[in-house]
């Protein structure tokens, strides 16, 4: 089974797990009039339509190198990442709006529903469920180097927490009776703003990698490390790096004795190569610039 096969695979596992619990949330919801519940199941939808984003973005992903885009396609999978980021926000800001309203009326006077047992329920296994599926996605999209895969799983995550929150809110509602039945929409407010912090983190990874932000300090080290240590190769400089979806870039500068023969410089930039491939992935885009070492 190929990459793009085992992650329509493991994103369709988490499709058909997200698409069970969102049914079963929103009659929770409906019947045990809970604010919380629905805004868990507002979120879980948005799961669903992140699993088709993924679905589809992996297959543009996958396709080689060709004359109108010479480094791949993999930054759709970066994209996809974003929409995935910007779909949460506006979840987010949606369950807060609504359990705000809530939270207003009963400052004011209002006495809210109290939310049935069913929608406790739900809650405790939307918690089992989404987190089995975080591990599950998370583990694959690691093994996969897949940053869609691993935004996936932390909404997986995300979708686990948020139910956390909910049964906190709708247990303490059922538990302590009418005069706490506000609970509820505080714990929507909870579910939202957590759903916010996961939507920053992977907006600001997905803007970092469309606008061509350098591979992290430590990993650059190590690039320099790996190139320096190869026989003949001095001074390693200019070096510059970026991710290209699943796969890196590497740009850099090195110097030989001026006299080295050309078929020898060949072999010593080829010997850099499959290292930092051996390191990196195969797929590593790799460019080597020679110069002579000035006397």
């Amino acid at each position: 089974m190929n990459r793009e096969q085992e992650i329509y695979k493991v994103t369709l596992v988490g499709s058909l797990g997200n698409v069970a619990l969102l049914a079963f949330k929103f009659v929770a919801a409906i019947v045990g009039h809970s604010s919380a519940m629905m805004a868990d199941a507002i979120h879980s939808l948005s799961d669903f339509v992140t699993d088709i984003v993924v679905l589809f973005f992996v297959r543009i992903s996958s396709k080689p190198q060709d004359t109108s885009h010479d480094y791949g396609h993999g930054k759709f999978e970066t994209f996809a990442t974003l929409i995935i980021g910007v779909a949460l926000v506006f979840a987010a800001i949606g369950i807060i709006i609504a359990a705000a309203d809530k939270i207003a009326l009963w400052a004011g006077g209002a006495e809210l529903r109290a939310p049935g047992k069913l929608a406790l329920w739900a809650a405790l296994l939307s918690i089992a469920v989404k987190e089995a599926l975080f591990r599950y996605t998370s583990v694959r999209g690691k093994a996969l180097n897949s940053q869609a895969m691993i935004a996936n799983a932390w909404h997986h995550r995300s979708d686990a927490f948020s139910s956390i929150g909910a049964a906190i809110g709708i247990g303490g509602a059922i538990l302590l009776g009418n005069r706490w039945t506000v609970l509820d929409p505080i714990a929507s407010i909870v579910v939202g703003l957590m759903l916010i912090g996961v939507a920053y983190e992977l907006l600001k990874q997905s803007v970092d990698e469309l606008t061509e932000h350098s591979l992290p300090e430590e990993t650059e080290k190590e690039i320099l490390d790996i190139i320096a240590s190869c026989p003949g190769i001095k001074e390693p400089h200019n070096l510059r790096t970026r991710r290209i979806g699943y796969r890196i870039a590497i740009e850099v500068h090195i110097r030989m004795d001026k006299d080295t023969p050309l078929s020898i410089a060949h072999d010593r930039a080829s010997t850099i190569e499959r290292r930092l491939k051996e390191h990196y992935g195969q797929h590593t885009h790799i460019s080597i610039h020679m110069e002579p070492i000035k006397v």
